[in-house]
């Protein structure tokens, strides 16, 4: 584990995306960095689509919590 250096007013968004999210700060930075990097690898699905993947493959069925598809 490291530290990563952001800008103040990155750091504020994510506090303030922490709290609409019900997430630390530290887990809203590792969301957005990992669903940014999936993003970056899988250019041709959207950002709704790689999070429905992302339910899937952690066992949840995206229709049964009211996710569009």
């Amino acid at each position: 584990m490291g530290i990563v250096n952001i800008e103040d007013e990155l750091h504020e968004q994510l506090r303030k995306a922490s709290k609409a999210s019900y997430r630390s700060i530290n887990a809203q930075a590792a969301f957005w960095i990992k669903i940014g990097m999936l993003c970056e690898m899988n250019p041709q699905l959207t950002f709704q689509q790689v999070l429905i993947r992302e339910l899937r493959e952690a066992g949840v069925d995206p229709n049964e919590v009211g996710v569009a598809l």
